[in-house]
């Protein structure tokens, strides 16, 4: 059977999401149609041959509502003949985006888009007032509570201290650092205003003096006893005695804005168009673990078992943050090693645009495999409600 491939993947940088970011005055729509234009440029595809986009976005109302992926595929003068959707897996859903893309190629023996947006600088989390954020007596009936909590959850039920939770994050902030420096990052575009200006070229969360004395000092997003969240959790798990709260918004990730696209195609589709692909998606996988967002584990098992791979064949691992304990609990679960996890820093250091983040580690991975010469990758990615996806890429070198 023909796999996908990937043609090419393209980020913007993220952005603080706040009214002084550098990304702000950009509307989301216009900010995804800068990806999109710029990945139909680098990879010389015919705007006319791609069939479908799939785009990534959480918050879908204001701006972002409205199908906003199609209305920037119009503005990025992509075909109008192209469909578009957008879809909500919560954090997974840039990750998603791009496999459902890769699966609507494969299909219809064509071409597609997968990506996401998201401007939280314009677009607030929560800003769609979803029942089960604010009604309090459905999120408990749904098992649906806040992230940041059942990180701490996560944290108590293995162990995690606060201690170890910041020295994650100052890992992170130096490795972002020292690759914004270092590194070359030839997926990332840089984003322009309506007269051609810079706007933004790097990444512009990172906080360079970030150390685990310094994160130390923070405050944790919860105290004890959590607003009677932590009596309605030991209820069920009564041998824990305590939830012990660790994470803070030094150890979490940031909210930022960014936009992402990634190009891809069937086997014969890529052919026929005479393109050059970068990698193959040789698998994905979906999962969910209610009141944990620990199912980047399972989601990652089952497409290393689908691509017929094991965690020591994965050269390289992308995989983003949703706070401390949990990336710790997927490097602990696995066994990944951490000189190849996460190697330039993560989204505790970089932000989260989260309708793009999964999207974005696509070109992230592909650009450091490609540095480095290597073959095989993961990324991964978990959400809100517990929902998580994988990919596995293989990296095909190009001929000059």
């Amino acid at each position: 059977m023909s796999s996908t491939l990937v043609i090419d993947a393209v980020r913007t940088p993220r952005g603080a999401a706040k009214p002084s970011g550098s990304l702000h005055a950009l509307s989301p729509a216009e900010l995804l149609a800068q990806s999109l234009r710029a990945l139909l440029e680098r990879s010389s595809a015919d705007p006319g041959t791609v069939e479908d986009a799939v785009i990534g976005c959480v918050t879908q109302t204001g701006e972002q509502g409205g199908n906003v992926g199609k209305v920037a595929s119009l503005l990025a003068g992509a075909s109008p003949h192209m469909s578009a959707v957008t879809i909500n897996r919560y954090c997974a859903s840039g990750l998603s985006a791009v496999n459902w893309a890769a699966q609507q190629a494969q299909n219809q023996d064509a071409l597609a888009i997968g990506g996401g947006v998201e401007m939280m600088s314009r677009v607030p989390m929560f800003g769609d007032a979803a029942p089960h954020y604010s009604d309090r007596a459905l999120s408990e009936r749904i098992g649906s509570m806040p992230p940041p909590w059942t990180s701490d959850l996560v944290a108590t039920r293995h162990g995690y201290t606060r201690l170890r939770c910041d020295e994650y994050a100052a890992l992170s902030q130096a490795r972002a650092a020292r690759a914004r420096l270092s590194v070359p990052m030839p997926s990332m575009i840089a984003v322009r205003d309506a007269q051609g200006a810079v706007l933004l070229a790097q990444d512009e969360n990172i906080r360079e003096a970030s150390t685990a004395e310094k994160l130390a000092t923070l405050k944790t997003v919860y105290e004890d006893g959590a607003q009677g969240m932590d009596a309605w959790a030991l209820s069920r798990e009564p041998g824990l005695g305590r939830i012990e709260h660790v994470h803070t918004a030094g150890n979490a990730p940031c909210m930022a804005d960014g936009a992402a696209a990634v190009l891809v195609g069937s086997e014969a589709a890529v052919r026929r168009a005479g393109l050059r692909p970068r990698a193959r998606i040789l698998a994905c996988a979906d999962a969910c673990v209610p009141l944990a967002q620990t199912g980047a584990v399972d989601a990652t098992r089952r497409a290393l078992a689908r691509a017929g791979l094991g965690v020591d064949d994965i050269e390289l691992w992308e995989v983003r943050d949703s706070f401390a304990a949990i990336t710790l609990h997927y490097i602990d679960s696995l066994g990944v090693p951490l000189e190849r996890f996460n190697v330039n820093g993560s989204s505790i250091a970089l932000g989260h645009p989260m309708g793009a983040t999964g999207a974005m580690l696509v070109s992230c991975l592909l650009d450091e495999m490609d540095r480095r010469g290597l073959r095989l990758g993961l990324v991964a990615i978990a959400g809100a409600q517990g929902v998580a996806t994988a990919t596995v890429l293989e990296r095909l070198p190009r001929a000059h």
